[in-house]
């Protein structure tokens, strides 16, 4: 099993369509016994919550966001963690939006001080 994800930040490695998650938002992760939380912002992202369970690698979570049209959003997402050769994290993302139309899949990688 990879690392914790207690305590990391992570970031997508492409934007997404316009009003989601893109390279500027950040994911500040928590992690403790098999329950998986994180706050994000940034980019077309005001503020995002995401809670769900971690099973050995995958995890499984629902999450909410406040765009910054005033909009909001909700989907649910399937994701594996990846421990990179460098060391860092890596989750490969399968999402699936509940309050519109739209799935598809992301990466989002760890990011080092400098980056944040």
């Amino acid at each position: 099993m990879a690392r914790s994800l207690d305590g990391l930040v992570l970031a997508p490695v492409a934007d997404q369509a316009p009003g989601q998650v893109g390279t500027r938002t950040r994911f500040a992760y928590h992690e403790r016994d098999g329950v998986v939380w994180a706050e994000y912002a940034g980019g077309d992202v005001v503020r995002g919550h995401l809670v769900g369970t971690r099973q050995g690698d995958r995890l499984d979570f629902r999450y909410v966001q406040l765009k910054a049209d005033g909009g909001t959003s909700s989907g649910h997402c399937a994701a594996t963690v990846v421990e990179l050769p460098d060391g860092r994290v890596r989750l490969e993302e399968s999402w699936e939006w509940e309050s519109q139309r739209g799935s598809g899949t992301s990466v989002v990688e760890q990011v080092t001080a400098h980056e944040r």
